[in-house]
């Protein structure tokens, strides 16, 4: 639906930003700009685009901060600036820590524009590219990039380098519409090279910021006011790939946990096992978020230039509502000083709608003290999956029968979790409100924008020969821990449930945080229980993030008897292979079988069957970003995946190659399973199959 022009200034009061209509016609810019990108030193971007409008977004620092600068803003149909079609002044101040977020609108649908900043004196910001969205019954095909988790204390964004490299060369119809970037923009743990002269697995610490107010945990720092958070934003955006970025394409950003707090939920910090009220710190995280990224999200107070915080105490929550929300009135006064979950059109084929997983969630009951009883370091990141389910729904298991104590080994375990409801993710309103969006939309394809990964991750220790270790103390199979969907066994069967029951197709989640890419169908059980499809999901690698492979490569006992199960040593290897890999999909046989013969199809041949039929590709090592081409019929997902990103690379495409596979489920009718299709275009990861 197009905006009238009341109607399109109102929205932007609505989400805090200026607001630019633009003109009927087009003009030659008369304005006498000049490129100085040091008066902007965080470059330009621009965000959450719709058919008619755009936000924009700049840094213009001033060393008075008594000084409020208006900048001049135009958007044109071309790069030379030939063809204005909008102008109009911007303000920034130290309020906002001289940020501006305009709204333009009066826009053309699926059209290219470039815009820039420019202030009194004709010292201007680099020039930006931007695109609307399609309307909405546009049938044309629909591209778009997901990434997540760039640390660049220790490494580089060559991931965004080789996407702007081939972009650029690729056909008009088939350039990016925009990047969804589903969080860890940032890291707010940061180590000083002081700190960690030994590096971080494979890497070296990068000096990238001081926190002024900070706070030490171990040997590392956390940011503890608006200033450290902004600090943080300021020092990535000096990275030149990830700046290069948000110039070239419009971003579609929600954040996840470490735009707060590593193991933050709600407005609590964890930090050494313990627990802290951290209120002050969620404004001040939700503050600097808002400020750094053009997006339409919404806050409960501000002004068209600035964030206004809600004045809030760091008090002790003590008490919980059944869906896990603390009640506590700072607490609910932070969460709501800013709203990330939204929807996004683009086109008659995709409806892109993105949640919030940290703000809202219960606490994680795998990171409760009682639940260390069941982890050993006999099984490495083992935890029997009976024992996760159990947690997970609390009072609710066993329909409303849990058990009193759970069987660990020869141990029985006080169920802690007996008296508390189900674990949640997305909290009662939110979840409300995300299956509302599934079923309202018409869309070919309804994608969940969820910022942390849906497919279960297991193995099978149960089917470890005798004699190989201790025996396995679980009932089966084994899980990974919490934190995500996959261990969120009740409400995500509510949500699949609910996917099933109201006959909706097309249903895709695409999501991050687990530094890993993975391809599968997403089903609420695996074997033995039932096994029903209802969608597909797909996780993207870290941009820089280190993952499971290289922590393991650099921590796994060398002695210890499951490290065939991680990492298989080969002779004259420089570095062990990712047996990791073929666990999570094949299970252990497979990586006995490879120990032992080092043939891959004899390891593929000894495959467990019901460890991962959800499964059709897992990288537990992956960096690069993945691809969605969404159409009439089907959904593909092409994995571009790099070499791990240690240092930056001197090529021009970013560096070379690791792999690059594509998925692809053709669109299926109601009452039918999705199916998967696989393709490797380039290089090959034979552990992921």
């Amino acid at each position: 639906m197009q905006l009238t022009r009341r109607q399109f200034l109102a929205a932007a009061a609505a989400l805090g930003a200026a607001a630019i209509w633009s003109r009927p016609g087009f003009a030659k810019s008369k304005v006498a700009w000049r490129e100085c990108r040091e008066r902007y030193p965080e470059g330009v971007a621009s965000g959450d685009p719709n058919p008619d409008s755009v936000m924009l977004w700049t840094r213009y620092p001033s060393t008075d901060p008594r000084k409020r600068w208006s900048l001049q803003v135009e958007v044109a149909e071309d790069a030379a600036f030939e063809r204005v079609v909008a102008t109009g002044k911007a303000k920034v101040s130290i309020e906002s820590d001289w940020t501006c977020r305009v709204l333009i609108g009066g826009l053309k649908p699926a059209r290219e524009y470039w815009y820039r900043f420019t202030d009194n004196e004709g010292n201007g910001s680099r020039i930006g590219r931007t695109l609307t969205a399609p309307e909405e019954g546009d049938t044309r095909p629909v591209r778009f990039a997901f990434v997540s988790c760039q640390n660049a204390n220790m490494g580089a964004q060559n991931a965004y380098r080789r996407m702007i490299y081939e972009d650029e060369r690729a056909a008009p119809e088939d350039r990016l519409g925009f990047v969804l970037h589903l969080g860890d923009f940032i890291y707010e743990i940061v180590w000083y090279p002081e700190d960690r002269p030994q590096g971080m697995y494979d890497r070296h610490i990068r000096d990238v910021v001081r926190y002024a107010h900070g706070e030490k945990h171990g040997d590392f720092h956390v940011p503890t006011t608006v200033d450290d958070y902004r600090s943080i934003y300021r020092a990535y955006l000096h990275d030149p790939d990830l700046q290069d970025a948000r110039a070239r394409f419009p971003f579609v950003p929600i954040w996840d946990n470490h735009e707060f707090s590593w193991l933050g939920w709600q407005s609590l910090q964890k930090f050494d096992g313990q627990t802290h009220p951290a209120q002050t710190r969620k404004v001040a995280a939700n503050q600097a978020w808002f400020e750094f990224h053009p997006a339409r999200v919404k806050t409960t107070g501000g002004s068209l230039e600035w964030f206004a915080p809600p004045r809030v105490t760091d008090t002790p929550i003590e008490h919980f509502d059944d869906a896990g929300l603390g009640q506590e009135a700072n607490n609910l006064a932070a969460l709501a000083s800013l709203t990330g979950y939204r929807s996004l059109r683009w086109g008659r084929h995709v409806e892109l709608v993105i949640t919030d997983q940290r703000s809202y969630r219960s606490e994680e009951p795998m990171d409760r003290p009682e639940a260390k009883v069941f982890s050993s370091k006999d099984f490495p990141d083992f935890i029997p999956q009976e024992v996760q389910e159990i947690l997970d729904a609390g009072r609710s298991y066993n329909h409303g029968k849990p058990p009193e104590s759970i069987r660990y080994g020869d141990q029985q375990v006080a169920n802690f979790r007996r008296e508390t409801p189900a674990q949640t993710i997305l909290g009662a309103t939110q979840k409300s409100w995300f299956l509302q969006q599934l079923k309202a939309s018409n869309a070919t394809w309804k994608v969940w924008g969820n910022t942390t990964a849906t497919l279960d991750m297991r193995a099978d220790p149960q089917n470890l020969p005798k004699g190989l270790t201790k025996p396995w103390p679980g009932a089966g199979y084994a899980g990974f821990g919490g934190g995500d969907h996959s261990s969120a066994y009740v409400e995500r069967a509510e949500i699949y449930d609910f996917v099933a029951r109201e006959g909706i197709t097309g249903f895709a989640t695409v999501a991050g945080d687990r530094h890993s890419f993975w391809a599968g169908l997403a089903a609420k059980a695996l074997p033995p229980n039932a096994f029903e499809p209802v969608g597909v999901a797909f996780v993207v690698g870290s941009i820089s993030a280190p993952g499971m492979v290289e922590a393991i490569e650099h921590g796994f006992p060398k002695d210890h008897p499951l490290r065939p199960l991680f990492l298989a040593d080969r002779q004259g290897a420089a570095k062990p292979e990712p047996a990791v890999n073929m666990l999570l999909r094949h299970g252990v046989r497979s990586c006995l079988e490879y120990a032992h013969s080092g043939d891959l199809a004899k390891a593929r041949a000894a495959s467990n069957p019901d460890n991962a039929p959800h499964l059709s590709f897992v990288d537990m090592g992956g960096h690069g970003y993945a691809v969605v081409h969404a159409s009439s019929d089907m959904l593909e997902t092409e994995f571009v995946c790099l070499p791990r990103p240690i240092e930056r690379s001197d090529r021009e495409d970013g560096g070379a190659l690791v792999y690059r596979v594509q998925h692809r489920v053709p669109l299926w009718e109601k009452g039918e399973s999705p199916r998967l299709e696989q393709r490797m275009l380039e290089g090959d990861a034979p552990f992921s199959i």
